[in-house]
């Protein structure tokens, strides 16, 4: 029988079968061309519902709107989400004032409730003491009003409180009923309450409630709104999406309404529309949609095993879908994502000696310190990040506005173009309105001497010359058009945001010092030039945050409100997906008036605007903007070229990947690069997405674990829809040769051997000319599939790609086979564990 070391003599094959093999799979298989993926799907057009005021009004004679046609695009597999709603056959509409709340005009609302009045056998109708409704306290839109007593009708008599004369009036209240059997109600027995407020309340407020109070329609009838969608974690005042056990023991989300309530140009007994909407005089007209959700929180087996996951946002939309079929079965696991800096995660997943999270990245590990780079990556995703926008149209009256631009009043933008200096612009706090208090710095000194910095985005000559005329015409002003929502942090999207800016020379130039044509600056607090910058120091870009450096602050005043600085000024969003949150709200982070009511006095945050009279920028992932219906900018190419975050231009983007310099398995788009500039379709934000971990650091469990969700997340979580299991909206499918790449990485993580690939030099493209045309999911059919739901900002459709047909069950076979993978592995690696140590230390 031979020693360990004579084995090792005689048998130097051994060594190079198996590390030949692990590089095989782990290196080699990356340098095969990339093939082109398909667009994720559209799935909720398939459950989009039209209703028109003749199907849904019993009183049609009086309906406001006779010709009303409402449509929402989805009514199925609902989350916590934005939701397109469009109509037409409307009346054009007048804003709302002071005294009353607009003229012919739809108000829109969730409710959770089943009216209990309706007859058995017939169709189901929405409870109106169940919708959220009231919060903004403006004529028109509360649960309460005082009325006299002919305009009561007899529906609303058991929550009214008759009067007796002048000084007390009649007054009708609609009571709240939250899904814990609580009522806030301000009428009870006929007696008004005046110690309760039903449209402020434990439930909802202004800043919380999601309903839309006054929705326009433009002269030719026709209008949209994206509304926001929410759920029992979102409010405690519904319980949509709460689960419900069905026949068979299977989950669903409890279901609820989506109701829209036409409003004319005045309620019973007034000259305007000042009373509540839930008044059978506007209720009876409701066009109600019931909509289904996808059951709420992690459903998951009890006693499931948890492993956990770490870094980037940008696939936590994917893993949540993926989520419930990953921890199906016996040998299933729950999977915990924290997201957080990307380079802390994969920093923690190279240690061999301590177990770690399996960490998501889009960047290889820094190895500038001479360190290996011991970690395995796969590709899970394809997304990217995205400058989401709620902009609404406010017209300026003059000589250089038509009238068709005028007739356009509170509609909202659908397309915007953006340069990378532009988004410099907002990253550098360059506008004159995202500064709190002294603007001397970027050369306003008064309204006399403004300097050359515009006061935001929208009267920027820069972006004025790029976009449509249109915008020339507009009075567009508030802080939140000044700056980006951003989040707080480190990340790879804010490394790549800059990077993006910094390979281009204007951009670059711009942040330098250099002014751009009409004589606009860099605020120097964030210049790269420290001769410029008053610190002393140069900002050193690209980074991997967003820093807020100017320290320009309002004084606090004796006796009256605190200091005010850029950070309380323009506060940080807490990650992505807020931004998009916020921006589907209409919710610009705008600061308030300082509260001497609060203890300790504080500045409070201004109340969200509702559709209409929004003025948002946000920065947010391309699944979040997909999620919650916003428009993108398009941003121009290094090939100079402007493109939208759609599927297709992210593959396109993901055909001019190249290879890193550091680490072989790691693709990226390098902005600065040929295959960049030779690109004109790609957009250049999109991110991929890896699974990374040094397979010689968990054990065997944890790894096959890591595997088996590899496995899943690469094949079958591929596959676009809106149901369990599947890729969400607002992600590109992998390539197919992307997908062979992970299913190698996850064969090396189960075999628990690391093997450090050989430094390459970049610029070898990820996808060859022929593959960048081809499309496909890993199956044989060719049906097609529309992109994302999330709009493109060009105003155009997408073009759709091909992909595979849906299933409608999941297979599980990655999983299961992640066992005999795993004994395969395991046999190869325990004939090489006596030689591996010492090739690398050889390597």
């Amino acid at each position: 029988m031979l020693s360990p070391s004579k084995s090792h003599a005689q048998k130097p094959w051994l060594a190079s079968v198996v590390v030949g093999l692990l590089v095989a799979l782990v290196v080699g298989g990356i340098s095969v061309a990339f093939g082109t993926g398909a667009p994720s799907a559209t799935a909720s057009d398939s459950s989009a519902v039209t209703i028109t005021a003749k199907q849904a009004d019993d009183d049609l004679a009086h309906a406001p709107m006779k010709d009303l046609s409402v449509t929402i695009a989805q009514t199925k597999d609902l989350v916590a989400q934005g939701l397109q709603i469009s109509w037409t056959g409307a009346e054009k509409s007048t804003q709302p004032a002071t005294d009353n709340g607009g003229e012919n005009f739809l108000q829109i609302m969730q409710c959770w409730g089943d009216d209990p009045a309706v007859a058995a056998g017939q169709p189901a109708q929405p409870d109106r003491t169940t919708c959220q409704y009231g919060g903004f306290l403006t004529p028109g839109a509360t649960r309460d009003n005082f009325v006299t007593d002919d305009e009561v009708a007899p529906q609303d008599d058991p929550f009214t409180a008759p009067g007796d004369g002048f000084a007390h009036p009649t007054y009708t209240s609609i009571p709240f009923r939250a899904p814990s059997g609580k009522v806030i109600a301000s009428v009870v027995n006929h007696v008004k309450l005046d110690t309760v407020d039903p449209n402020t309340n434990e439930f909802f407020t202004a800043y919380s409630s999601n309903e839309v109070k006054w929705a326009g329609s433009s002269a030719d009838g026709k209008g949209s709104v994206k509304f926001e969608v929410q759920t029992a974690q979102q409010s405690s005042g519904i319980d949509c999406g709460a689960k419900v056990v069905t026949t068979g023991a299977a989950i669903t989300g409890k279901s609820c309404w989506i109701v829209v309530v036409p409003r004319g140009t005045q309620d019973a007994g007034e000259s305007h529309i000042v009373h509540s909407g839930l008044f059978w005089d506007a209720w009876k007209h409701r066009i109600a949609f019931r909509v289904n959700f996808k059951p709420i929180g992690i459903n998951c087996p009890i006693g499931s095993a948890e492993k956990q996951i770490s870094g980037s946002e940008l696939v936590a939309g994917a893993v949540g879908s993926w989520q419930p079929v990953l921890c199906a079965g016996s040998s299933g696991s729950i999977f915990t994502i924290s997201t957080g800096a990307e380079p802390d995660a994969l920093r923690a997943a190279s240690d061999p000696a301590v177990p770690a999270a399996l960490a998501l990245t889009s960047r290889a590990l820094d190895t500038s310190d001479g360190s290996p780079d011991p970690d395995v990556y796969a590709p899970i995703a394809l997304s990217g990040i995205s400058v989401a926008f709620a902009i609404d149209r406010r017209p300026l009256a003059g000589p250089n506005t038509d009238s068709a631009d005028l007739a356009k009043a509170n509609q909202a933008f659908s397309s915007m173009k953006l340069t990378p200096r532009l988004i410099a612009k907002l990253l550098t706090n360059s506008y004159l309105d995202s500064l709190p208090g002294d603007k001397s710095d970027i050369g306003y000194h008064s309204p006399a001497n403004p300097g050359h910095n515009a006061r935001n985005l929208t009267t920027d000559p820069d972006f004025l010359a790029i976009n449509d005329p249109e915008w020339k015409t507009q009075a567009l002003v508030s802080p939140s058009l000044a700056d980006l929502l951003v989040p707080q942090g480190r990340s790879d999207v804010a490394f790549q945001l800059w990077r993006y800016v910094m390979a281009d020379q204007e951009g670059r130039d711009f942040v330098a010092g250099k002014p751009d044509a009409w004589g606009m600056f860099v605020n120097p607090w964030n210049s790269t030039d420290a001769s410029i910058n008053p610190a002393k120091v140069g900002l050193s870009l690209p980074m991997d945050s967003f820093p807020k450096s100017d320290p320009a602050e309002v004084p606090a005043v004796p006796n009256g409100a605190g200091a005010l600085n850029l950070v309380t000024w323009r506060p940080y969003t807490n990650d992505l997906d807020t931004g998009g949150y916020l921006t589907l709200r209409g919710d610009g982070q705008v600061l308030g008036p300082w509260d001497i009511t609060k203890t300790p006095p504080a500045y409070i945050k201004a109340v969200r605007n509702n559709p209409g009279f929004q003025n948002v920028l946000g920065l947010t992932d391309t699944a979040s903007a997909a999620k919650y219906q916003l428009v993108s900018a398009s941003l121009r190419n290094p090939a100079g070229a402007f493109a939208s975050p759609t599927a297709e231009a992210m593959t396109a983007a993901s055909a001019a990947m190249t290879r890193t310099a550091a680490q072989a398995q790691v693709y990226e788009y390098n902005p600065a690069g040929e295959a960049a500039k030779a690109a004109p379709t790609a957009y250049p934000l999109t991110m991929p997405v890896y699974a990374a971990t040094n397979p010689t650091q968990n054990d065997q469990a944890t790894r096959d674990s890591y595997a088996a969700f590899i496995n899943y997340a690469s094949t079958k979580g591929q596959e676009p829809g809106t149901a369990q299991g599947q890729l969400p909206d607002g992600y590109a499918p992998l390539p197919a040769s992307w997908r062979e790449l992970s299913k190698n990485a996850a064969a090396a993580i189960v075999a628990g051997v690391s093997v450090l690939p050989p430094t390459v030099e970049s610029g070898d493209s990820a996808v060859s000319a022929d593959d960048a045309t081809s499309a496909g999911t890993g199956g044989s059919s060719d049906t097609p599939s529309p992109t994302f739901a999330g709009p493109s900002a060009s105003g155009d459709p997408a073009l759709s790609l091909t992909s595979g047909v849906t299933p409608k069950d999941h297979d599980m076979s990655e999983i299961a086979s992640a066992v005999p993978l795993s004994l395969l592995a395991g046999i190869i690696a325990a004939l090489a564990v006596p030689i591996i140590p010492r090739l690398r230390r050889r390597i």
